[in-house]
C-alpha cells in the first residue's frame, strides 16, 4: 500500500469562474443557489447533433488585448473573458509585484485548446491543392501550451509555465503540480486552472463514441444516458497562507492516480478513483469523516457514474453529502477540475451543498448521499474529483482555515 507525506497547504488567494452560467462568481453562484442549468439545446456551429450542450454567452463579441491578438481563439477568448472577471487579474498583478515576475508559475489544463481555429480552417482549401487558404496560427491556438502560454503574456510573467492535458483531470493536476514547485521552492506561487472550449472534435468525437446525452446530463439517476459538453475557465491563484487573511479556503491535499484500465472507460469498481481519494486524503492528514461534501466528478455516463458511485461508497459509505455539478455546467471537460475547484470553494465560503440538478431519481445501485435539494450548513472541508480517460485521476481537498 502506498504511502504518503503531509502536504504543506496553500491558500487559494483569489479565483474566478465562467461557464454556461454566467461570468464570474457571482453568476455562478446565483444560479447554483436557484438550481438552475445553462445547458441548451445544441446550436454550435454546423454541429447537427440531437444534445444539450453549456455554451458561454458572448465569446465571439469578446475582443482579444492588443498586444496579444495573435492568440485570437475561441480557447484564449474565453481564458481573457474569465481573467477579466472577479477582480482577479488585480490580485495577480499584486502579487507579481511582491514576489517578483519569474517567481510566479502558470499551471493551465486543457484538452482541446484552440482546436476550433484548425476545424474552420480546414473548411477553406484549395479546390485543385488542397491546401489551406487560411491556415490556422498553430503555435497560438491548437498548440495546447498556448493555453498557458497566453496566461503567462496576459500578465507579463516569467516563471515556469505548463500546459497539463490528461483529459478531464487535467486541471486538477495543475494543482498539484504547483505544490510541487512551490515546495522545490521554484516559485512563490502561481495562477493554475483551466481552460476548455466548444469544438466540433469534442462534440462528434463523444457523439461517435455514443457517450453525449439527447437532454440535458443527469448525473447518478437511475436513467441517465450521456453526458452534455460544456466549456469553462476557472482560474486561482495559490500562494504560501498569509497569516493577514482570514477565512482562507486552503488546498489541503492533492491525490492522484493512474490505474490505466482502459483507454476510455474507467475500472468498473472504481479502483483508480479510490486511489486518489485515499492518497489526498493521507496528504491532507484527514479521515474521511473531515469530509463534509464530495463535489464528484459525476459525467452521467452509466459506466462512469456506477466507477465513482462504488468507489465512494467503499470509502464514505452513505453518510458524506455528493453531487455532481455537471447537470449545471455540463462536463467542460479539460477545464472540469478547475471548475469544480472553484465551486468547491464557493461552498466552502457560503456554507452551501448544491445540489445535482436535472437528477431526478438516483440511482438506488449506488448507495451514496446524493443531493437533489441544496443543503445550508456549516462546511469545513470539500473533496472534489476529476477522473480521466486512460485512468488518469486526481481528487482534490479544500479546507476553510479556522
Amino acid at each position: 500500500m502506498a504511502t504518503y507525506t503531509s502536504m504543506n497547504p496553500l491558500q487559494l488567494s483569489c479565483f474566478t469562474l465562467t461557464t454556461s452560467l454566467g461570468a464570474g462568481l457571482d453568476a455562478n453562484l446565483q444560479a447554483l443557489l436557484q438550481q438552475r442549468s445553462g445547458l441548451a439545446p445544441c446550436s454550435f456551429e454546423t454541429v447537427c447533433i440531437d444534445t444539450a450542450i453549456g455554451a458561454v454567452a458572448g465569446l465571439d463579441a469578446v475582443a482579444m488585448r492588443s498586444d496579444l491578438r495573435e492568440f485570437d481563439c475561441r480557447n484564449n477568448r474565453l481564458a481573457q473573458l474569465a481573467l477579466t472577471q472577479d477582480n482577479f487579474a488585480a490580485q495577480v498583478r499584486d502579487a507579481a509585484q511582491r514576489y517578483a515576475a519569474q517567481r510566479v508559475g502558470v499551471f493551465i489544463g486543457t484538452s482541446t485548446a484552440g482546436i476550433l481555429e484548425t476545424e474552420l480552417a480546414y473548411r477553406q482549401r484549395d479546390p485543385q491543392s488542397g491546401l489551406l487558404l487560411h491556415p490556422p496560427h498553430y503555435r497560438h491556438s491548437h498548440n495546447p501550451y498556448s493555453s498557458a502560454d497566453f496566461v503567462r503574456r496576459y500578465f507579463g510573467l516569467t516563471g515556469p509555465a505548463a500546459t497539463i492535458s490528461t483529459a478531464c483531470s487535467s486541471s486538477a493536476k495543475v494543482f498539484a503540480t504547483a505544490q510541487r514547485m512551490i515546495d522545490a521552492d521554484l516559485i512563490d506561487a502561481a495562477i493554475v486552472g483551466g481552460v476548455d472550449s466548444l469544438c466540433l472534435t469534442t462534440l462528434y468525437g463523444f457523439s461517435s463514441l455514443q457517450l453525449t446525452s439527447t437532454q440535458p446530463c443527469r448525473p447518478f439517476d437511475g436513467q441517465r444516458d450521456g453526458i452534455s459538453i460544456g466549456e469553462g475557465a476557472a482560474f486561482i491563484l495559490l500562494e504560501r497562507p498569509l497569516p493577514a487573511r482570514a477565512a482562507n479556503i486552503l488546498l489541503l491535499g492533492a491525490g492522484e492516480s493512474s490505474d490505466a484500465y482502459h483507454m476510455s472507460s474507467p475500472h468498473p469498481e472504481g479502483r483508480g478513483a479510490q486511489q486518489a481519494m485515499q492518497a489526498a486524503l493521507a496528504r491532507a492528514g484527514l479521515t474521511v469523516d473531515a469530509i463534509d461534501y464530495i463535489n464528484l466528478h459525476g459525467t452521467a455516463t452509466p459506466s462512469n457514474d456506477a466507477a465513482e458511485g462504488f468507489a465512494v461508497a467503499a470509502l464514505f459509505g452513505a453518510r458524506t453529502p455528493a453531487s455532481s455539478t455537471k447537470g449545471a455546467t455540463g462536463h467542460t471537460l479539460g477545464a472540469a477540475g478547475a471548475v469544480e475547484a472553484v465551486i468547491g470553494a464557493l461552498a466552502l465560503t457560503h456554507d452551501v451543498i448544491p445540489a445535482g440538478v436535472n437528477t431526478r431519481s438516483v440511482d438506488s445501485a449506488l448507495p451514496i448521499d446524493y443531493v437533489l435539494e441544496n443543503r445550508r450548513q456549516p462546511l469545513r472541508h470539500v473533496l472534489s474529483n476529476s477522473f480521466g480517460f486512460g485512468g488518469t485521476n486526481c481528487s482534490l481537498i479544500l479546507g476553510k482555515s479556522a
